[in-house]
């Protein structure tokens, strides 16, 4: 029976996946920091699931995210889905901060440490959840836009990491547009809003087919081909308000 972890299960993209993959029959590990949601996809299979409340900001959180992954039996998948994220023009240094606490710090302390379990015991297949707003900074949301591009590059040094040591480590790099869940502002209009089940099944197709970088869904995959294109004075004058 496969076995996946998902840390950031208790809301949004995190919580849809791991029901899926519950779903579908594999033994499933699940952590966040609230135990509610977690208590209730423990629920939903009690002989596959097992759970695990943690906090990516916190020192501890790999050795929590190793007891799960010992209770479950061992890992073949990691996913990341934790992360925040603020609408910030004010540039309240506070919000930036947080942001950079858990988008940079606490991505890569769980980050390393699931790609070092997989380098321990033989390989295995770890993703993250970042964002396309990695892939230009917006001016609403600067330290969401930074982290987002670290995961980005981090996430390709590590596969190259990979390549250099000859591990039986794959990548994958998830990179959705605007998904309706907790983490957006309902207060602001958000085009292209896709919902978050529907972005849960194409996560789990991209990782049962183990890709190694994937935009969600088409219509950002032509956004972002195309803004990738404007030259820097254009892009710095376009009214880009929002979170994704």
């Amino acid at each position: 029976m496969k076995r996946i972890v998902i840390v950031g299960a208790t809301s949004g993209i995190g919580l849809e996946t791991a029901k899926r993959f519950i779903g579908k029959g594999w033994r499933v590990g699940v952590a966040g920091r609230r135990i509610e949601p977690l208590e209730e996809l423990h629920a939903l299979a009690p002989d596959r699931v097992e759970y695990q409340t943690l906090d990516v900001t916190s020192d501890d959180a790999p050795q929590r995210l190793e007891e799960l992954i010992e209770r479950l039996g061992g890992m073949e998948l990691y996913l990341h889905c934790s992360g925040i994220g603020y609408r910030n023009i004010e540039l309240d240094p506070a919000l930036e901060v947080a942001t950079l606490r858990t988008n940079g710090e606490g991505f890569v302390r769980m980050v390393t440490a699931a790609f070092g379990w997989f380098r321990a015991h033989g390989g295995g297949h770890l993703a993250v959840i970042s964002s396309i707003a990695g892939t230009r900074g917006l001016g609403s949301s600067p330290a969401y836009s930074a982290t987002k591009r670290m995961q980005n590059t981090y996430i390709d040094a590590l596969a190259q990491l990979s390549h250099m040591e000859r591990l039986n480590i794959r990548l994958t790099d998830i990179r959705p547009g605007f998904v309706s869940t907790p983490l957006l502002n309902k207060a602001n209009h958000y085009p292209m809003l896709m919902p978050v089940g529907r972005v849960a099944d194409r996560i789990v197709r991209a990782l049962e087919c183990r890709r190694r970088r994937i935009v969600i869904d088409r219509r950002y995959a032509v956004l972002v081909f195309f803004w990738r294109l404007l030259p820097e004075w254009l892009w710095e004058r376009l009214n880009v308000r929002t979170t994704v």
